[in-house]
């Protein structure tokens, strides 16, 4: 017991394990453009000529971060700081230095919100990943997801959100808001956000989710009569998915419901890239309920977890590149 006191003492570890936290990390550490998005928000970040001397921009940029990652509050985020040395080691604060409170990572992502920095971070990781050659413009597949709110009235107003509503999925209903996303068919790497209350239509946004540069468009049934829509571009093909009531059907119908189906399926191939954004935020990041009040705030966080989901999916990729 003595020897083992007198090597932490002397700063030696027998443990050389990493954890799958640290391993996370140690990835996201070198695939996240640091520079390019301190550079994006520094002209909006405090100069600190006036009051106490403001953290780092980096450091609360990571610490935004590690928020979204883990899925932690403001509050929660200053009590990990205690907690998780790792988490001090990631935004390169020592155990001796002041650490943020809850009072400031919460006026960094308003800095964020105000100027609508969130979406700007999304369009600047998506230019790194493009001069990468990480995404194509030839097609993109969109879809959305219903994101939930809380229902309860157990609060001050007494009152539900107002910006959040209802919406049927099947024979259940939700309440909450949607997440509309464009993403790339060859990559999967989301170019285009849009948040809406729970009960607009998926069909309302779906001109608005194309980069422009598009020639083909990949989409569930629930997207059906889209090319008709006002403002549809007539050079854009729509590959729409069959209704699941039709697609019984072509058990039916011989020879060529035998071809409509390896189509359909062919089809389902390349929408199936738009639930992989969906699956890292929800599953790997712990998003599954919205956080804020309004769809301006969730929003904001939304774009900003669409871009480290990004950077996630493509870190195999952008770390052999930097190799």
């Amino acid at each position: 017991m003595k020897s083992s006191t007198n090597q932490a003492s002397l700063g030696f570890s027998l443990c050389t394990r990493k954890t799958r936290k640290a391993v996370f990390l140690d990835e996201m550490d070198r695939v996240v453009p640091w520079a390019r998005l301190v550079d994006l928000i520094a002209p909006h970040y405090p100069d600190g000529l006036i009051g106490r001397p403001p953290f780092p921009l980096e450091v609360m940029l990571r610490t935004h971060f590690l928020q979204q990652w883990f899925n932690l509050s403001d509050p929660g985020m200053e009590e990990a700081f205690f907690d998780v040395p790792l988490y001090r080691e990631f935004v390169d604060l020592g155990d001796n230095e002041r650490l943020p409170d809850e009072s400031t990572i919460l006026r960094f992502r308003h800095l964020l919100e105000e100027h609508n920095l969130a979406a700007k971070m999304l369009t600047e990781v998506n230019a790194v990943l493009s001069e990468r050659g990480l995404m194509l413009k030839e097609g993109s597949a969109v879809d959305a997801t219903l994101i939930a709110a809380p229902s309860s009235t157990k609060n001050k107003a007494k009152a539900r959100d107002p910006e959040m509503h209802s919406s049927q999925k099947g024979n259940q209903w939700y309440f909450g808001m949607k997440a509309h996303i464009g993403v790339d068919a060859d990559s999967g790497l989301v170019h285009t956000v849009r948040c809406t209350s729970g009960n607009d239509h998926d069909i309302t946004q779906a001109h608005r989710l194309l980069h422009g540069h598009e020639k083909t468009v990949w989409a569930d049934a629930g997207y059906q009569g889209v090319e008709k829509r006002e403002g549809a571009d007539p050079d854009v093909t729509w590959h729409v998915a069959m209704r699941p009531g039709k697609r019984k059907a072509l058990k039916h119908a011989g020879a060529l419901g035998e071809l409509l189906d390896k189509a359909e399926k062919l089809k389902a191939g390349v929408r199936a890239k738009v639930e992989h954004p969906f699956r890292v935020i929800k599953r790997q990041f712990g998003f599954v309920k919205v956080r804020y009040k309004g769809l301006a705030k969730n929003a904001a966080q939304i774009a900003t977890l669409f871009a480290l989901s990004n950077l996630w999916m493509a870190r195999q990729d952008l770390m052999a590149v930097r190799a």
